[in-house]
């Protein structure tokens, strides 16, 4: 998976990068068919907000979190693109064995 971490009027530090890091690797435990993920992080006033764009085969998942702490902004962001991968990839589990359900209801 190739990530990319990218920061409007913020500097990325390397605590940041690591973080951002760890909470992607728990995506790339349920679904390692991601293709490219873009991580942008921005500060505006009292507002940190982290926003993901993944791109999965066939589909391009994207996200936004908003807090007043960056790293709850990351955590909440973590959290609402793992539940689209797992939604993503039943889908596709589901879709896959749908073919074969059809075929044996139209032998009976």
């Amino acid at each position: 998976m190739n990530l990319n971490i990218s920061g409007r009027h913020l500097e990325v530090t390397p605590a940041i990068e690591a973080y951002v890091k760890s909470k992607m690797a728990r995506v790339a435990r349920h679904f390692d068919h991601v293709i490219d993920t873009q991580v942008m992080l921005s500060v505006e006033r009292l507002k940190h907000t982290a926003g993901v764009t993944m791109r999965l085969r066939g589909k391009d998942l994207h996200c936004e979190a908003d807090n007043d702490d960056l790293y709850a902004a990351i955590d909440l962001l973590a959290d609402k693109i793992d539940r689209q991968v797992i939604k993503y990839k039943t889908k596709v589990q589901d879709h896959a064995h749908e073919p074969i359900k059809r075929q044996v209801n139209e032998l009976e």
